[in-house]
């Protein structure tokens, strides 16, 4: 298991269970983390970033409900296969990625402006 890169701003208008959502699944599109990876378990994870195991595990659920990772009891939770047609990104997902980014830009303090105008520059 990596050490993984997640970090709480506490100071942030976002959720602490989205803060964690939002940073694992971009670990796991991205390819940071790899099929098959163990995340840390509910408890060590909570206990890292000083948060309650329940603000861990509802991060966990939603990763889990968006087949970003597989949960077995026993067993752990670990990423799962990316998707077989992944030339065709699901509209929900990019949905749910454009959600993320805006909200984590906003808790940055940017406005809508300057928020168009970096995905304008990501797309270039």
């Amino acid at each position: 298991m990596t050490a993984l890169a997640v970090r709480i701003d506490t100071t942030s208008q976002v959720p602490p269970y989205e803060q964690i959502r939002t940073q694992l699944a971009a670990l796991i599109r991205t390819s940071q983390l790899a099929e098959g990876e163990r995340l840390p378990t509910v408890r060590q994870l909570a206990t890292d970033l000083g948060l309650a195991p329940g603000t861990v595990a509802r991060a966990y659920r939603e990763l889990e409900a968006a087949e970003l990772i597989r949960t077995r009891r026993g067993a752990g939770s670990r990423v799962a296969a990316p998707p077989s047609d992944a030339t065709h990104p699901d509209p929900d997902q990019l949905a749910t990625l454009a959600r993320d980014f805006t909200s984590a830009a906003r808790a940055l303090g940017a406005r809508d402006e300057a928020i168009l105008t970096a995905l304008r520059k990501a797309l270039n």
